[in-house]
């Protein structure tokens, strides 16, 4: 592996720090066709964590049946919950999977909506307001126990059977999840259609109808290759918050023209030359990445992965 480093030149109009929320251990690892045994799951959280990675989702506790590779959320939450000085938010679907978190000590969750009505009903086989109504009680509830609440969009730019999704049709379900009482919302590109003046148009209008962009976090897949300089957009209207996954790993099960998420590797290496800081040590970050591509049997998507580690 080499030690090669981006040389550091700023650019105008960037913030001095980015959090990123790494998605590889729950969004990228539900999407494998082998389950990945729990010691593994653990071990890669783990070394996430030594990589430097403050934010780090650990699993989903949705119902086996629909998410099978995630099945061990009991087993595997205990295993991670100890680490020091991370947040390991997860995926809660309904008031079931709040109390399976709750028990368990989570202090962050997530809820996952959708902007549009077709795959509403296909990943969670409700209308667009029924899934509102669904997340209503699980918000009041975490919120009650001053358990942080994160609201996944998905289908914010492009759906597969919808096509282009209108700004304001994103901007009022955005909305409704912040009405809920969610403390941040994740906007998707889940099939990676997006370009960046179309990010920039809806952070713009969702400022415009009082969304702070302190409260936005950015969710970009890479289909058309598009991630990085969608992010750079974001960045440029104030966003500090940028979900990744490690190795590139991850996509949508329920949508299948979703690619993988965007590479943290690859976020890191564009952040670290705009002298943006992350807390991330690439290196690590990387040999992790080329330790998980290992116990997967396959090499990492990543570009940056590959390039820091030629016989990867």
């Amino acid at each position: 592996m080499t030690s090669a480093l981006p040389m550091v030149v700023p650019a105008q109009g960037l913030p001095p720090r980015v959090r990123i929320h790494e998605v590889g251990a729950r969004d990228g690892l539900q999407n494998e066709k082998a389950t990945v045994p729990t010691e593994v799951k653990a071990e890669f959280i783990r070394r996430l964590a030594a990589s430097g990675l403050t934010t780090i989702e650990a699993t989903s506790f949705v119902h086996p049946k629909w998410v099978p590779q995630l099945a061990d959320a009991e087993a595997l939450f205990p295993q991670v919950s100890d680490i020091e000085g991370v947040h390991l938010p997860v995926l809660v679907p309904n008031e079931r999977g709040l109390d399976r978190a709750l028990d368990l000590g989570a202090r962050r969750i997530a809820v996952f909506g959708s902007a549009t009505e077709t795959f509403a009903q296909k990943n969670l086989n409700r209308t667009v307001a029924e899934s509102l109504a669904m997340f209503e009680p699980v918000v009041t509830r975490a919120k009650d126990a001053k358990v942080h609440v994160r609201g996944y969009l998905s289908m914010c730019f492009g759906d597969p059977w919808e096509g282009a999704v209108p700004v304001p049709q994103v901007v009022a379900t955005a909305k409704a999840l912040l009405d809920l009482g969610c403390d941040e919302l994740s906007l998707g590109d889940t099939i990676g259609v997006a370009t960046p003046g179309h990010v920039q148009a809806l952070l713009s209008a969702l400022n415009d109808e009082g969304v702070p962009t302190d409260t936005i976090g950015v969710h970009f897949h890479d289909t058309y290759g598009q991630a990085l300089s969608n992010t750079l957009a974001a960045l440029q209207r104030g966003v500090t918050t940028v979900d990744a996954s490690a190795g590139g790993l991850g996509g949508c099960p329920y949508a299948k023209s979703a690619t993988g998420n965007l590479a943290t590797e690859d976020l890191v290496w564009m952040l670290d030359g705009l002298g943006i800081e992350t807390g991330v040590d690439l290196a690590a970050l990387t040999a992790t990445s080329v330790w998980l591509a290992e116990q997967l049997g396959r090499p990492s998507p990543s570009r940056t992965v590959r390039a820091l580690s030629p016989t990867e």
